[in-house]
């Protein structure tokens, strides 16, 4: 594959960009997309690329963002949306790339603005696609044999009654401005025969709505995907036409993030609007979930693999908001010590950390020691015991927290037993009333190695034991307090620890327990 041309093989959307410093002026982003896991059919992992776009080679379409719509829900999102969107466009123009405006079926509005000039004048593209003017409602064979992952077949209005549907749109809300630099249009034909003539290769797609008109539209992601053009959602900045009471039956809002992790999977990847604003990413004001924040980069024990599936769990069946901060697994490499998207700790609820001696850039690991020590809570999987331990091997201005076990978790991992023996996990003394092990079936058996761990800080409690034959038994999961936090620890965490449901329950457990919510019933 090219670099700096986008393609989508088999079922997989794959970027590749060199993974290099930003220059000064550049645009540079965190993409987000999914590859399948071989030989686990319909199981992907998180994989992140450094994206570095020069602005003058960048083009913003904003999709749809009218001044009406005809479900009174997607109205007040939009307006909501509308101001961060604004914002980012306006730094973008800044920068020099190209906005353009796409508030689709309204043009007779805007006949007489520079902007319909701007893209009506481009010259005929020599290499217009020849279905550039049509919607594409699916990408390839196997994106529309796996389907949507929500149910938008009655028109997805999340309002009690239902709007009654209709086109009530005029033209694009006016909180975003439209500069006598930007381009209008909803023309698949103009806006490509824009791109190619100021020799723009990469579009960002922000916009409404991600299930129908930012994927589907002639100037959608599809469409530029399937074309060659660097294209990615801004998946902070959308939002999707679902109605709640329709399968899967899960928050308006984890419909969209199940639209945008169709999108990772199938069509291209994804940024947040952080970058370019120097603020959180977005987040509706009605989006009350709780947000847990996984921090995975180890490369012995299948992170990667496994915490996507624990928590789409999450997600789909208790509610919860989930997001993966995805490091590299290479076992060497000058991104081994980077993690994208540490910002998003800002605004988490808890933070579940699976690390493996990484060291991060001291201004990443401040996200980090600053969301600890605001006393929220944290769980640590297996590796966690020495996550930020490089044993003196960090890269010079590179940070670490190397006594975060004693100190945080409240362990003192010293090594592990030798993998083969199983070992057996029961209840420690006094834990069999504790809230994390409601529901747990005990004894249960574990294939991955046995940490040793002891002596465990005065503060913790212990929870679960773990013994193999002809050695002394360790605990293998415990909760301890650092300042105001509330700390859970487990030291298993092997993928097929993820396969057993004692586990993952006692894990859905410890997440409610850590975060002082009532358990799920």
């Amino acid at each position: 594959m090219s670099i700096g041309k986008s393609t989508v093989s088999g079922i997989v959307f794959l970027l590749v960009f060199a993974s290099v410093p930003a220059q000064a002026g550049e645009l540079e982003f965190d993409a987000r997309s999914r590859q399948q896991i071989p030989g686990a059919s319909g199981q992907y992992r998180v994989v992140s690329e450094r994206l570095t776009w020069a602005p003058a080679e960048t083009a913003i379409i904003i999709c749809d963002v009218w001044d009406r719509h005809w479900c009174k829900g997607a109205t007040l999102r939009g307006a909501e949306l509308a101001p961060r969107i604004n914002d980012v466009a306006r730094k973008a123009r800044e920068m020099g790339a190209l906005i353009i405006h796409a508030p689709s079926g309204t043009m007779d509005s805007y006949k007489n603005h520079s902007g319909r000039k701007i893209a009506r004048s481009a010259p005929k593209a020599a290499n217009l696609p020849e279905d550039i003017a049509q919607w594409c409602r699916w990408i390839n064979a196997e994106e529309e044999a796996v389907g949507y992952p929500i149910d938008h077949s009655d028109g997805g209005c999340d309002c009690t009654p239902q709007c009654k549907q209709g086109s009530p749109w005029r033209g694009q809300i006016g909180t975003i401005e439209i500069s006598d630099k930007d381009a209008v249009s909803d023309s698949g034909v103009e806006i490509w025969n824009l791109l190619e003539h100021r020799g723009i290769d990469n579009v960002i797609i922000m916009g409404v709505h991600t299930n129908m008109c930012v994927l589907g539209r002639p100037f959608g992601l599809r469409n530029m995907a399937r074309f060659g053009k660097n294209v990615v959602l801004m998946r902070d900045l959308t939002d999707t036409m679902y109605n709640s009471h329709m399968h899967p039956v899960v928050n308006h809002f984890t419909g969209t993030d199940l639209v945008v992790e169709h999108v990772e999977k199938f069509v291209c990847p994804t940024i947040t609007s952080a970058a370019l604003t120097g603020k959180p990413r977005f987040r509706f004001r009605n989006d009350k979930r709780s947000r847990v924040v996984f921090i995975s980069a180890e490369s012995e024990y299948g992170a990667a693999e496994s915490l996507p599936g624990f928590a789409h769990e999450l997600e789909t069946k208790y509610g919860l908001c989930c997001e993966i901060l995805q490091g590299s697994t290479a076992k060497s490499g000058k991104d081994r010590n980077y993690i994208p998207g540490m910002e998003a700790l800002a605004d988490a609820d808890l933070a579940v950390l699976f690390v493996r001696r990484r060291a991060l850039p001291a201004a990443d690991m401040a996200y980090f020691r600053e969301y600890m020590e605001s006393g929220k809570p944290l769980i640590g999987l297996r590796t966690a015991s020495h996550a930020f331990d490089t044993r003196g091997k960090a890269p010079q201005g590179y940070a670490e927290w190397p006594d975060l076990d004693p100190t945080v978790l409240g362990g003192r991992y010293h090594g592990h037993h030798g993998s083969g023996p199983k070992c057996t996990v029961t209840t420690a003394d006094g834990a069999e009333a504790h809230p994390i092990l409601a529901g747990v079936q005990v004894p249960f058996a574990s294939i991955g190695s046995l940490y040793e761990v002891r002596p465990l800080g005065k503060s913790t409690k212990q929870l679960l034991i773990g013994t193999i034959p002809g050695k002394a038994s360790e605990p293998v999961a415990w909760t301890n307090k650092y300042g105001k936090s509330r700390v859970f620890y487990t030291s298993l965490g092997h993928p097929d620890d993820f396969k057993n449901e004692d586990f993952r329950t006692f894990l859905i457990n410890a997440a409610f327990w850590a975060m002082n919510k009532p358990l799920p019933k």
